[in-house]
């Protein structure tokens, strides 16, 4: 099989950097496209001398250029609130100009490429599990909502240039992902807990605890990108990516404060609007299609993710 050249869009990134290594780890060319916005060098620096790998600093809101592409992951846009919040209409170009911009590479060089959606195209669903064809519960003026609608626009230009174009895509949405490579600033729920608790701080939770999301291990998001990407041409999703085991906010502090054998106290504060009471993913699709489910327990990538904070902390 010939060496393909892959292009992945926030490749810096918490789950870009970790997908940047596992298509070397096959043995790939990759190209790492990042402005640096929430990405860092330090997540890209173990293979940044690999002869396979390149690092382009760009902003996917501007064309980019190249000789030859034969997929594209992309992965670029804020995911944190605290991030996409920042500048929100730059979040909100990222996920259209920017989409377009990809797009428009992917048919000039007829790659396939994959549009890294999300759950949060569902907003506050109204059913549950969420399965691809709900339409989703979204406030379209919300303070979410740049990020919200911009990745459901994203999903709509994908299917555009797919009917208009007849171009090769694959849609995937991927719910809550933690793992080592996330920022200590990330703001949210698992590096916001671990960090608090390793430093003795108080935990903050928002809401009662109550509120529930599903959480998979970054390892096995990837693996199934992956297996996206690879898929026949048919299969062009979307695609819920994401652990179906539920876990309130109140039982997610006690395991991580288990783990972490701290004494930090948990404090609540009043919930953010928009802010999802539950979330899990009806993964039927992602198993029947892909053969692929999630095998990494909570606890265990806890620990690793864990690991790596502390590790972090050590050095800074």
């Amino acid at each position: 099989m010939s060496k393909k050249t892959i292009l992945v869009t926030g490749g810096a990134g918490f789950i870009g950097s970790h997908l940047c290594r596992a298509l070397l780890n096959l043995d790939n060319k990759v190209i790492c496209l990042d402005n640096l916005f929430t990405g860092s060098p330090e997540n890209i620096i173990d293979f940044k001398s690999n002869p396979n790998f390149e690092f382009v600093f760009h902003d996917i809101i501007k064309p980019f250029y190249t000789e030859h592409i034969d997929e594209i992951y992309n992965l670029a846009c804020p995911a944190s609130p605290i991030h996409y919040k920042r500048n929100p209409i730059k979040t909100i170009k990222t996920c259209t100009a920017g989409v377009i911009n990809m797009l428009g590479l992917a048919k000039k060089h007829n790659a396939k490429i994959l549009q890294a959606s999300t759950s949060e195209i569902y907003g506050d669903p109204e059913i549950h599990p969420q399965i691809e064809n709900y339409n989703g519960n979204v406030n379209t003026i919300g303070p979410r909502s740049c990020y919200d609608e911009g990745k459901r626009c994203s999903e709509t230009l994908f299917m555009d240039y797919y009917r208009e174009h007849q171009l090769k895509i694959k849609i995937i949405r991927i719910f809550n992902t933690y793992g080592p490579n996330m920022a200590v600033d990330d703001g949210r729920v698992i590096s916001n807990f671990i960090n608090q608790a390793i430093s003795e701080k108080n935990i903050t939770i928002n809401g009662d605890g109550n509120q529930t999301r599903s959480f998979q291990y970054v390892d096995d998001l990837i693996k199934a990108m992956i297996k996206m990407m690879n898929s026949n041409r048919e299969l062009i999703g979307p695609i819920n990516i994401g652990n179906p085991n539920e876990v309130s906010m109140n039982e997610l502090a006690s395991i991580i404060l288990k783990l972490t054998e701290s004494n930090s106290k948990i404090n609540y504060y009043k919930l953010p609007e928009d802010d999802p009471l539950r979330r899990n993913p009806d993964i039927t699709l992602a198993k029947k299609q892909l053969m692929w489910k999630p095998i990494v327990d909570l606890e265990d990538g806890l620990k690793k993710t864990i690991g790596y904070f502390r590790r972090l902390n050590e050095t800074t």
